[in-house]
């Protein structure tokens, strides 16, 4: 019969690697979720400033992007309804584009001359947030999430579009952003997020995951600057990194992103009638 210390010896590589197959499970997984955003950044980098054969490059964005939407609800990785939602993350990211880059605002511009350009914004900038969206849907599916304690529906709704407004107004009003999220971390605190990367569950505080999705977020962000797709004002003359406050706004659009596709599928659990 096998003594303690050999159990001990024999059971640590084992371990080891379950959390090796659970890692490389885990981030496989993630990869997948985020394939129409890897896509996206891909032709990002690929699609020189210049165009393609006389289109110009956002045009070709926009062209891309909506063929690899197109793509993924033809192949199945996401369905009709998803799709709807999809569609209303951009309306809402390109709403607050047209917004911050108004005469009166110019929060960043988009340089480049394009055919699809509505009110000084490209069409393909919508795209990025319903990447957003995108990313948070096949997570949901592929990691087999749910929220444990999550907090009432209507007050995480209320929260939300406080923190959609405030990204207006706080150019006429102040900035109420810190009060906003400090409401936040109140209302989830207790709400935890549960996820199989393999074949056990794991659990994380929600809040930190959304503060993740955001840092990652903020990365892809100084990227597109680099790559000229837009520029802050600062970056004019030359690139610079995006200054790291970006970082909290991004982690509260992702929380807002994340609000809405709660609250759809609470909707769509609470009207479904069982065949």
């Amino acid at each position: 019969m096998a003594d303690a210390s050999t159990l001990a010896a024999t059971g640590a590589p084992r371990d080891l690697r379950a959390l090796a197959v659970e890692l490389l499970q885990f981030t496989w997984k993630e990869a997948q979720a985020c394939v129409f955003a890897f896509l996206f950044f891909a032709a990002v980098f690929l699609v020189p400033r210049a165009g393609v054969w006389g289109v110009p490059r956002y045009d070709v964005l926009l062209l891309v992007a909506v063929a690899i939407q197109a793509w993924m609800l033809w192949s199945g990785r996401e369905t009709a309804d998803e799709l709807k939602a999809i569609c209303l993350f951009h309306v809402l990211g390109f709403c607050l584009e047209v917004f911050k880059t108004s005469a009166g605002i110019r929060s960043w511009s988009y340089p480049d001359f394009a055919y699809s350009k509505v009110l000084g914004v490209p069409l393909f900038s919508g795209f990025m947030y319903a990447a957003v969206g995108s990313y948070i849907i096949q997570a949901w599916r592929l990691l087999q999430l749910r929220i444990e304690h999550h907090p009432p529906y209507w007050m995480a709704g209320l929260v939300a579009t406080a923190l959609y407004l405030n990204f207006y107004s706080h150019h006429y009003i102040g900035d109420y952003r810190w009060y906003l999220a400090a409401a936040a971390l109140g209302l989830y605190a207790r709400a935890t997020v549960v996820f199989v990367p393999h074949r056990r569950e794991r659990r994380m505080p929600l809040a930190l995951g959304l503060v993740l999705v955001g840092f990652f977020i903020w990365l892809a962000e100084n990227l597109g600057t680099f790559f000229g797709l837009w520029a802050y004002p600062h970056q004019l003359g030359a690139w610079a990194a995006v200054h790291v406050s970006k970082w909290s706004a991004w982690s509260l659009l992702v929380l807002m992103s994340f609000t809405i596709v709660t609250n759809l599928k609470h909707i769509k659990a609470t009207i479904h009638v069982p065949p």
